[in-house]
């Protein structure tokens, strides 16, 4: 943990959010040798926050232990770099458990996802996230997606609760977030609260959150190929739209039309990226299956028209193109570089 405020180091990032996967042995046992190494890399290739243990993951399928054990080795590897959040969800008494563990760990906040199966009322809904904010000193982020759809005077009532930061919008909603957003201005002007977008593979969205003037977001992307990540970031932050728009049409777009050909594509295809890199981070753990082969070899090449459109902004059209500023065409945790982030 730093002294920082973990909402002040969020405000103005320089790179992307890295949401990364747990990696997994042969025998299904958390690796965390191997997970060490994709933080390790995703840090140095220029991630701006670590959400341990999130969507991407895997948290539903972590032990408390194991998840003590991710988040405080995410920890040991930023040492303090860049702000490391870990998710924290499933009912009320649960989620403050790993509320209490990812504190003990050393986290910096915490990532408050929807709770378990139930569909609860927008009382209900501020009652949980108010005790779970309430449970440790870590600030929280509301994860806005599946059960957890707030009205824009909910929000409001959450920017209210000391140690609520932030809401990560995973619903997509425009219209919603634009109200939500108008809202939390208008009742509380001098609350700094921050807005994520968090769909899956946030980037295809980017243009149209930034119109509303959300600018931050997850890359589940940035696991397996963060050349790309960095460069389609850096096109949104510097509003460079002809880049941003060559992204989206060769390599974003194709990725989300494969990702919607499976079930859990969202975790298990970053899982299949980042071990094309070269990290081998294991399988998925059920109830999640693996991509289909055809599916993995349909990924593989869409990075690779990824990496071409990088390569072709560069002036570099041959196999040899340098990767948009990270001197390699590996991935964050390949030795050498995102999800239901």
């Amino acid at each position: 943990m730093t002294s920082a405020p973990l909402a002040a180091r969020l405000t103005h990032v320089a790179g992307p959010l890295f949401f990364p996967v747990t990696a997994y042995g042969p025998d299904g046992a958390l690796d965390l040798d191997a997970y060490r190494a994709h933080v390790r890399e995703g840090v140095a290739a220029g991630a701006a926050a670590v959400f341990a243990c999130c969507g991407t993951g895997e948290f539903h399928a972590l032990t408390p232990e194991e998840f003590l054990a991710c988040v405080a080795a995410a920890v040991e590897e930023t040492a303090g770099r860049v702000p490391v959040v870990a998710g924290a969800g499933y009912g009320t008494a649960l989620a403050v458990q790993y509320a209490r563990l990812a504190e003990e760990a050393g986290a910096d906040g915490l990532l408050a996802m929807p709770p378990y199966l139930v569909v609860a009322d927008q009382e209900g809904l501020l009652r949980h996230y108010t005790a779970l904010a309430g449970a440790t000193s870590l600030e929280t982020i509301v994860y806005q997606r599946d059960n957890a759809v707030f009205t824009p005077g909910t929000v409001v009532e959450l920017a209210r609760v000391d140690g609520i930061v932030g809401l990560k919008d995973g619903y997509g909603d425009l219209e919603l977030m634009q109200r939500i957003i108008s809202a939390v201005r208008t009742e509380e002007p001098d609350r700094d609260f921050l807005y994520f977008n968090g769909l899956p593979t946030a980037e295809l969205t980017g243009l149209a959150y930034r119109g509303i003037g959300v600018t931050l977001y997850s890359s589940a992307v940035f696991c397996f190929v963060p050349e790309i990540a960095l460069a389609f970031h850096r096109a949104l932050t510097t509003g460079d739209d002809t880049t941003a728009n060559r992204l989206l049409d060769g390599f974003y777009r194709p990725l989300v039309e494969l990702r919607g050909k499976g079930r859990g594509y969202a975790v298990s295809l970053v899982k299949a990226g980042v071990r094309l890199g070269g990290l081998d981070v294991g399988e998925v753990r059920p109830p999640l299956s693996e991509p289909a082969p055809a599916h993995i070899k349909e990924l593989a090449e869409i990075i690779e028209r990824g990496r071409a459109v990088l390569r072709s902004d560069d002036g570099d059209d041959g196999p040899d193109g340098a990767g948009a500023g990270t001197g390699t065409e590996g991935g964050a945790g390949t030795g050498t570089e995102g999800g239901a982030a």
